[in-house]
């Protein structure tokens, strides 16, 4: 119980820190399109450049932290500064300062296009300097098998239930908070503030349920600290975590399709906002029940299979979420098949992973945890930007104008297609290279559990 509230206590700053990422990567091209009128090649090219620069930042970030030597630990020492840094910038990013905004899509004031990307890419850096120490200190809470599923549990629970909160409750707070009906800019600044504030709130309850953390050295191949070199030569030897990247970039690419689309369909097809409420409820609640779907059917079918069945359900809610669209009742009933198959795709990722680890130091003759665990975050990184990229490049392409009550029926087929059809083939891509290339079965890892140690 001790533990349990240690670990709760711990935990509960992800739930802030999920506000802030999801409102910034459900919310904000929205905000961006539809309530600062910027131009979606601008905002094209804004992305790319931000998810380079954040490929760099991070390793970067890394290294500081690792290197950190003060009273309160390495992992502490960061999360006030990032956690009040990061609600700062979320305000801000959602604030117009007193720039030019016009629905003219051919009119750009350059002061607000520079404001957003200074914003844009101050938010990923402050995220960074709270999100890495955060989640390094998992391991080093505790080293008992046991203990350390639960000190990962927790906090995971948590940051599904922050970008539960944010998903469910913006449709309906924002246009509250603004006092007018739908989407508006006070509404989006008044919430980015209370977010902002909560996350200050709940990560100091991390800063003081934590005590001092002790540093741990990951070793590489040659037994001394990793190196970037050593990094490089972890992941390109490494056959089945090559494997696994491609496949979890398609999952993940599929899914930040439905996810980031959702505010632009509900608003600008279905004409219903509010409805996005209910159905961010019924994604919560399938993937939910998604959780349960790896552990309760492995007792009777092998793991492998049950991952093909997840990702079959995932790409069969997909498309029946486009067939019966004109159908909520429908509509939902395939959502919920859909998440059940997302979330039970996303468990077995970390599971996958660790049947990875172990791999890799039967393969090379040494182990290295974090960085194979750190390839899961580049490629949620790696998803997001192609996302947000092909997003916007739709939206130009199929004459979408935000200024325009109704949208043009080539921007509504553009919207919905990418959002309700691209996922599925993904998803197909994906369970096409899992079952052609990845061969980490029950069999094989009883073959090298035999030889590694754990």
């Amino acid at each position: 119980m001790k533990n349990l509230l240690k670990y709760t206590g711990f935990g509960i700053g992800a739930l802030g820190m999920d506000l802030s990422y999801g409102l910034f990567f459900t919310f904000l091209n929205y905000y961006l399109t539809d309530t600062l009128y910027l131009h979606p090649m601008f905002l094209m090219v804004l992305t790319f450049i931000a998810r380079i620069w954040d490929g760099v930042n991070d390793p970067i970030m890394g290294a500081i932290v690792d290197g950190t030597r003060s009273r309160l630990g390495k992992y502490r020492f960061w999360l006030m500064i990032g956690s009040t840094a990061n609600a700062i910038v979320l305000a801000l990013l959602f604030t117009n300062p007193g720039f030019t905004v016009t629905k003219n899509a051919g009119v750009i004031d350059l002061g607000l296009c520079v404001y957003i990307a200074v914003m844009y890419v101050m938010w990923d850096m402050t995220n960074t300097v709270m999100d890495i120490p955060f989640w390094s200190m998992v391991p080093s809470l505790t080293t008992d098998p046991k203990q350390r599923n639960l000190a990962a549990t927790v906090p995971r629970a948590f940051s599904g239930l922050g970008q539960l909160v944010v998903a469910v409750a913006s449709p309906i707070i924002i246009p509250m908070l603004g006092r007018s009906e739908g989407y508006n800019a006070p509404g989006f600044r008044r919430w980015a503030v209370i977010c902002g504030a909560v996350l200050i709130g709940l990560m100091a309850i991390s800063f003081t349920s934590t005590g001092k953390i002790p540093a741990v050295t990951q070793a590489g191949p040659s037994g001394e600290k990793i190196t970037l070199r050593a990094v490089w030569s972890t992941v390109k030897n490494n056959d089945q975590l090559l494997v696994f990247m491609l496949l979890a970039f398609l999952m993940n690419t599929g899914w930040y399709m439905l996810t980031g689309l959702a505010t632009h369909y509900f608003e600008r097809v279905v004409g219903d906002g509010k409805q996005q409420s209910l159905f961010a409820l019924l994604m919560g609640a399938g993937q939910a029940a998604g959780l349960l779907l790896l552990p309760v059917l492995t007792r009777w079918l092998k793991r492998n299979t049950v991952i093909k069945i997840a990702m079959v359900m995932a790409g069969v809610g997909y498309l029946g979420m486009y067939a019966f669209r004109a159908s909520f009742p429908l509509f939902a009933v395939f959502c919920a098949v859909g998440m059940m198959g997302v979330g039970a795709s996303f468990v077995s990722q970390t599971v996958m992973l660790s049947d990875i680890v172990d791999y890799g130091g039967h393969r090379m003759g040494y182990r290295s945890e974090s960085v194979i665990f750190s390839m899961k975050g580049i490629i949620q990184k790696g998803a997001y930007s192609v996302q947000a990229v092909a997003m916007f490049l739709m939206l130009q392409l199929t004459g979408y104008d935000a200024a325009l009550a109704v949208q043009p029926q080539s921007a509504k087929t553009g919207i919905t297609a990418m959002m309700l059809l691209v996922p599925p083939v993904l998803t197909a891509a994906a369970l096409w290279v899992f079952s052609r290339k990845y061969k980490l079965d029950e069999r094989a890892m009883g073959e090298i559990n035999g030889e590694v140690l754990p």
